[in-house]
């Protein structure tokens, strides 16, 4: 069975660090581009940051820039997503998705796999 599978969301103060983990089962994460993705209640599904396959290269939303950092551990079969700075308006589920294609990186349609979301809170 095909799937990628996060953790690492919690609760933390405003300004603080948290670090989210994705890791693939079934696939091999160097061999898709990588994407994390966010979605508040009653707001729609929001890319985040995303890393190209093999190559690395990164895209990071304007609203991320700066806090975010997104890795991959080739040996681990897993995508980090840093973020630090954190902010009340980032609380959000979190999700990770794996496609084949980099053309339309940021829309959720480029993507063939998805886990299934871990709650990121920040309070003030």
């Amino acid at each position: 069975q095909v799937q990628v599978v996060e953790s690492g969301g919690g609760l933390v103060q405003a300004g603080g660090s948290l670090r989210l983990s994705c890791t693939g089962s079934g696939l091999t994460v160097d061999d898709y581009a990588m994407g994390w993705f966010r979605q508040a209640p009653g707001k729609e599904r929001e890319g985040v940051s995303f890393i190209k396959w093999r190559g690395g290269s990164t895209y990071y939303s304007d609203s991320v820039k700066g806090r975010f950092t997104i890795s991959r551990d080739s040996a681990k079969n897993t995508v980090y997503l840093q973020m630090n700075s954190l902010k009340p308006e980032d609380t959000a589920m979190y999700y990770c998705a794996a496609g084949a294609a980099w053309s339309r990186v940021c829309s959720p349609s480029n993507y063939n796999y998805w886990g299934q979301g871990t709650q990121v809170t920040v309070s003030s």
